[in-house]
């Protein structure tokens, strides 16, 4: 099962492909290897999106074969993840300087805590319903679905804890067990209705909170992910649990997230010099 951003992005290749073999007089029966081959490379498309679809059609009888079959896309070796991710001080200038005096910002800081605390998705995370934050004996533990309908549990923070208990007491939907934990606003009340925030709404709020507070990173709902599992890895967890929390199916995965590397980049440019420092002249004795 495939989340709503997956599922636009492949309807997004598909249409692209389609649309391209028209443009070039191609019916679906006279797509060739070649052909696909070259829509890859010319415009670096998700060729696994394109094989998925001609799989379709070939079990549809549409079309006799599946072109993409024995394409071979281009080398693409990723390192480190893209994701801009703030510095621990401006994760921390950011929580700080969300306020707390009206329920959208409680919301907003417990909704970024979650990001931040449970390395989660925002789709998952927005698929949250207030059941899915409970208590097991007097730890809390929060409940989400990840991409391939994978669910998956976790204990909350204690710092997390209390952003959540906060925004669930002041918003009043500690009863409505079945209803989404994070909702919209309703424009010019500062109330929350009844519907799910959207991913747009999220992003939107993830842009205009750093403004306010100065931030220079510009950072994406994706950036506390890779904030969360690098505090994680540099405060001795493991890989390994990370890749767990994470809900990662392999480690490699898990590593695009880690940017401790970075803080280490930054320090030995540092030592990058063209003439030796200049030693101060030492005074002989008497």
């Amino acid at each position: 099962m495939f989340t709503v951003t997956t599922r636009a992005a492949y309807a997004c290749a598909c249409s692209q492909i389609l649309a391209w073999g028209e443009g070039h007089g191609l019916a679906l029966p006279a797509i060739q290897p070649v052909h696909v081959a070259a829509w890859v490379e010319k415009l670096g498309q998700q060729l696994t999106t394109v094989r998925m679809l001609f799989d379709w059609l070939v079990v549809g009888q549409i079309v006799p074969s599946n072109p993409a079959a024995n394409v071979r896309g281009p080398s693409h070796v990723v390192n480190t993840g893209k994701t801009a991710m703030p510095t621990r001080d401006e994760a921390k200038a950011l929580l700080a300087g969300i306020p707390t005096d009206a329920l959208i910002g409680l919301r907003d800081r417990a909704l970024v805590a979650t990001l931040l605390y449970i390395f989660s998705h925002v789709s998952a995370m927005l698929g949250m319903r207030v059941e899915d934050y409970y208590p097991v004996g007097k730890q809390w533990w929060l409940r989400r679905r990840e991409k391939g309908a994978k669910e998956h549990a976790m204990a909350a923070n204690p710092v997390l804890q209390g952003y959540l208990d906060a925004y669930i007491e002041a918003a009043g939907i500690a009863g409505e067990r079945k209803c989404p934990l994070f909702r919209s606003g309703a424009k010019g009340s500062g109330q929350l209705t009844n519907k799910a925030m959207s991913r747009a709404g999220v992003y939107r709020m993830i842009q205009r909170r750093p403004e306010a507070t100065g931030l220079d990173t510009r950072i994406g709902c994706h950036s506390w992910r890779a904030r969360g599992i690098t505090a994680y890895l540099k405060n001795g967890g493991l890989l390994e649990h990370a890749q767990q929390m994470a809900v990662h199916a392999r480690a490699s995965t898990t590593k695009l997230y880690d940017r401790r590397c970075e803080a280490v980049s930054a320090e030995e440019v540092g030592k990058i010099w063209l003439h030796r420092k200049c030693r101060e002249p030492q005074t002989k004795g008497p």
